[in-house]
């Protein structure tokens, strides 16, 4: 690989930038915006109020996604699910389960879902 090729590939890597455009992106086919500079500009602002503490966050999904998600998961109605259906839900959407420490043998229940995913997300935009 030549040097210039590896020093484009750190400085995105350094940058987080594929994780940001990934965002960016399923932002903008989520809600397909007639108008998507426009949007991805309010978006930005956006992420930069919430890393000064003005604003939120933009959110792919908010609560009653969430809700039907671990619905969709909790198939049986028990009112939790496994560790591996909740790695699953996060990288579905492009989440990092990298820092999950979850025994086989715990349950996920819905209120932990929603905040481990809360937490997830917030996580994705420090970028």
């Amino acid at each position: 690989m030549a040097a210039g090729e590896e020093q484009s590939r750190e400085y995105l890597r350094r940058h987080r930038l594929p994780e940001l455009l990934h965002r960016l992106g399923a932002l903008l086919l989520f809600h397909r915006p007639e108008r998507p500079r426009e949007f991805l500009i309010q978006v930005l602002e956006r992420v930069k109020a919430g890393r000064r503490a003005e604003g939120e966050y933009p959110f792919l999904m908010d609560e009653a996604n969430v809700d039907a998600m671990f619905s969709l998961l909790d198939v049986l109605g028990q009112g939790h699910i496994r560790p591996a259906q909740y790695r699953e839900a996060l990288k579905t959407l492009g989440l990092s389960t990298e820092d999950l420490e979850l025994e086989d043998d715990v349950n996920i229940t819905q209120d932990v879902f929603k905040e481990g995913m809360k937490k997830k997300m917030l996580e994705s935009w420090s970028v």
